[in-house]
């Protein structure tokens, strides 16, 4: 695992990466400067994206000049979010990070993650589901594998349970009719939201998403637990399937 805080052996190094402590050079201390000015003094198009995670890594790497890292990780990453959700192991491996940098990053996504999950939690969902979708995007559209969530509702529409059900292709291999539902019972839930992404970036729905959406509700009618709708996440958007007509 490569050391963000230490000096690296020279091949470690990025191109463009001095090998020797920056900080206390007047043109690297006047870049963090103004960089913290105009992130203090500007709104959200204060910085630029690899600006943002230049100022993150700046906090854990205080002694070296992390301009060429930052366009290192997004060249590699693709994108902020595709930074900010990367497995902790590809960002602590990149040349030039290591744990420390690494957590600098991941606190990021944490901490959108729990500011979306609370706008979601104070209000019933059906009448706020902007917020629902904002936070299950955040946590779910840039995922590598596909997860399946019930999110259970009581008589009020409120979350009371965000349930991770497992990984894998949606059926009924990975999520069981009876066993979704029993759940919901255990819960004293009044109705379910399913959710799942779609790695592969379309969240259009297949044949199986249906199939396994309908035996849930139908399960659910006769449990007295409704499903009101099935989300599936893409990096390309979400569809729901009941605004499909396909519930």
């Amino acid at each position: 695992m490569a050391d963000d805080t230490s000096q690296k052996p020279e091949q470690d190094q990025l191109p463009g990466l001095a090998t020797k402590a920056t900080a206390t050079q007047p043109d690297s201390a006047g870049h963090r400067a103004r960089l913290r000015k105009r992130l203090l003094d500007g709104g959200s198009g204060a910085l630029a994206d690899h600006e943002i995670v230049e100022y993150l890594l700046m906090t854990a790497i205080p002694r070296r000049d992390v301009k060429p890292l930052a366009h290192s990780l997004m060249k590699r990453f693709g994108s902020l979010p595709g930074i900010f959700n990367a497995d902790r192991k590809a960002l602590e491996n990149h040349v030039g990070m290591g744990e420390t940098s690494a957590a600098a990053l991941k606190i990021v996504a944490l901490a959108a993650r729990r500011m979306a999950q609370q706008e979601v939690r104070e209000k019933p969902v059906l009448g706020s589901w902007q917020a629902l979708i904002d936070y299950l995007h955040i946590d779910m559209a840039h995922l590598t594998v596909e997860r399946v969530r019930v999110l259970y509702l009581n008589a009020q529409n409120v979350l009371i349970h965000d349930e991770h059900v497992g990984d894998g292709s949606l059926d009924e291999a990975a999520i069981h009719p009876r066993e979704v539902i029993r759940r919901g019972l255990e819960l004293g839930a009044a109705a379910l939201i399913l959710v799942h992404n779609h790695p592969s970036g379309s969240p259009q729905p297949s044949r199986a998403d249906t199939q396994i959406t309908n035996r849930i509700a139908e399960a659910g009618r006769l449990m007295g637990i409704t499903v009101h709708d099935h989300i599936i996440i893409g990096r390309e958007g979400y569809v729901s399937l009941r605004a499909k007509g396909l519930i």
